[in-house]
């Protein structure tokens, strides 16, 4: 099932599903209590674009945190839970946009009924998380171990007992740490349901490592056409993971939003410090909202024509740089000028 025909559902005011963007969502690695500190992280989430943001309930203390952090941030509040269904019940009546539980943990059918009851009752959505590590033992069985099928018909098996609950208003995550599986799995998920999918490669790493993974396993699930919310799992910053996957969907073409930026790996024709004046330029073009494509190229000879599908970019030389639009040169300015004049040039278009 491809986005376009999922079901729709809202975590909060942001829709997931049929259609809609494709949004990116992180997690607190706070106290969920400390509230102070919970409240500043997911403000710096929402300033560098977050959509949906998601915190772990380990207790009463922090599902009572729960309205407060609403009321001093502006993203939807995920509530993670694990194993306890009363924390499930007091996150939901305390406020929460939606709730991502494991129902094979919560305890048994009447717990996860008293769950279902709830969602119902507030009016919120709720997400079935299914990965590699949690797949119900009769499955892994039948299917001969952990593999595509086995966590694909564990999900349904859980999907199924919500369904008979009289609820629909779900999204799945089958997240795995192994790449082509996460691949597979989704794949054959979209062909036996349509529910929306929430995508990422979990315990994908630290920093570059992760990275690479998460942005091979979900690249390649979104470029399917499947995939309607994702988060990019990395140990670190969470912040990262946000400027991560907006990335991701960049490439894809799936977010349009705030400029991108290309620019050519250096060799012995670059005869400017390329990398300094692409730092500089990426950390001011930050601050600018346009819908625009930047190139920054170390060489005059091919630059122009390399970049020929950017808006607006910059060809250096020897000391000095070339200012393109639309592949033509506009003018010449001397190096320590280049980010600059660039920057000028954009506010003007």
């Amino acid at each position: 099932m491809k986005r376009e025909d999922t079901r729709r559902i809202y975590v909060g005011n942001v829709p997931v599903g049929h259609g809609a963007r494709v949004t990116v969502q992180s997690m607190t690695n706070t106290d969920t209590k400390d509230i102070e500190k919970t409240v500043q992280q997911i403000k710096e989430f929402e300033s560098v674009g977050c959509d949906i943001s998601r915190s772990a309930i380990n207790d009463m203390e922090d599902a009572k945190a729960i309205p407060i952090i609403k009321s001093m941030t502006n993203v939807p509040f995920v509530a993670d839970i694990q194993f306890h269904y009363k924390l499930a019940i007091a996150a939901i009546e305390n406020g929460c946009d939606c709730i991502r539980i494991n129902p094979g943990n919560i305890g048994g059918v009447d717990k996860v009924r008293q769950i279902v009851d709830c969602c119902k009752a507030h009016k919120i959505s709720m997400r079935i998380g299914v990965n590699s590590g949690s797949i119900n033992q009769k499955f892994i069985d039948k299917y001969h171990g952990v593999n595509v099928d086995s966590l694909c018909y564990s999900c349904l098996d859980q999907v199924r007992m919500i369904e008979d609950m009289g609820f629909n208003d779900i999204k799945l995550s089958l997240k795995s740490s192994n790449v082509n599986m996460a691949i597979d799995s989704y794949e054959k998920i979209s062909q036996l349901c349509d529910y929306p999918l929430h995508v990422g490669i979990t315990e994908a790493g630290p920093s570059t490592k992760g990275i690479i993974k998460s942005s091979v396993g979900i690249g390649s699930i979104l470029s399917k056409g499947i995939g309607d919310t994702i988060r990019v799992s990395l140990t670190g910053d969470p912040k990262e993971e946000i400027v991560v996957g907006r990335q991701i969907l960049k490439s894809l073409g799936l977010l349009k939003e705030g400029i991108e930026i290309i620019s050519c790996p250096t060799c012995a024709r670059t005869k400017i410090d390329l990398i300094k004046i692409v730092n500089e330029a990426e950390e001011r073009l930050d601050k600018i909202d346009k819908n625009i494509k930047v190139a920054i190229m170390g060489c005059v000879v091919n630059g122009p024509g390399e970049a020929r599908e950017a808006d607006i970019g910059i060809a250096g030389g020897n000391g000095v740089g070339l200012i393109f639009k639309d592949g033509e040169i506009i003018k010449k300015v001397k190096e320590d000028m280049m980010v600059e004049a660039l920057i000028e040039e954009i506010e003007r278009l």
